[in-house]
């Protein structure tokens, strides 16, 4: 992994955030070592923060840990490339995105052009292995990830925290909600959609709470 956060090195620097890296950094490389794959691929781990430097972060959504099928992990939050298939929980962001927005499903499952929009697309566990879900949990990406939440939360006002699912909303301690925006709900997985996630307009509640600031509004439309 080379230095992931170019654009973010004044964070890295008063975070410590290398201090979280370098016993990560050795993990993945003694895995490597044992011939197993791991996603996303190497390039691709700290994309989120290549297309949404600090400075134009606006919108934060948070998942858990990275695609775990082959060829689905690209390194950033939901997001597939082009060629490939909707997994579950997107088809159902899309689903939401459409009756929210009432515009058509995507075509393709690509969401860099959200990322340099300024949606910070993160997974709070950023690598897994190959068909297991978690498997890099205890490697300590989520301190990693909480010491940018927290950064985000303190250098930057108005901005909006999409937390789905428990586990994301279990980040709601490190974000104060007097100067942020944070919207919750289920979960997109088809476990939990249906409780909640349907119906609950996260896009069009993320436009006007960045209209209403005088901040640029996020064009979802791909």
């Amino acid at each position: 992994m080379a230095n992931p956060l170019e654009s973010w090195k004044e964070i890295t620097i008063e975070y410590d955030l290398k201090e979280f890296l370098n016993p990560i950094k050795k993990r993945i490389s003694e895995i490597s070592l044992q011939k197993k794959k791991i996603f996303p691929h190497k390039e691709d781990i700290f994309k989120a923060f290549e297309l949404t430097p600090f400075e134009k972060v606006k919108v934060i959504i948070l998942g858990q840990d990275p695609y775990h099928g082959i060829n689905q992990a690209n390194g950033l939050a939901f997001s597939v490339n082009k060629d490939i298939r909707f997994p579950p929980s997107l088809l159902n962001i899309f689903k939401e995105y459409s009756t929210d927005l009432n515009l058509p499903i995507p075509s393709d499952g690509d969401l860099s052009g959200w990322a340099k929009q300024g949606v910070l697309l993160i997974n709070s566990i950023l690598t897994v292995e190959s068909g297991s879900p978690g498997s890099h949990k205890d490697f300590g990406w989520e301190q990693f990830t909480n010491q940018i939440i927290k950064a985000l939360n303190d250098k930057k006002s108005n901005l909006v925290f999409i937390f789905w699912g428990a586990y994301a909303q279990s980040k709601k301690i490190f974000v104060n909600s007097s100067k942020h925006l944070i919207i919750t709900s289920p979960h997109p997985s088809p476990l939990s959609a249906h409780k909640g996630f349907f119906g609950s307009r996260p896009f069009s509640k993320t436009n006007d709470y960045l209209r209403k600031h005088k901040k640029g509004e996020i064009d979802w439309q791909k």
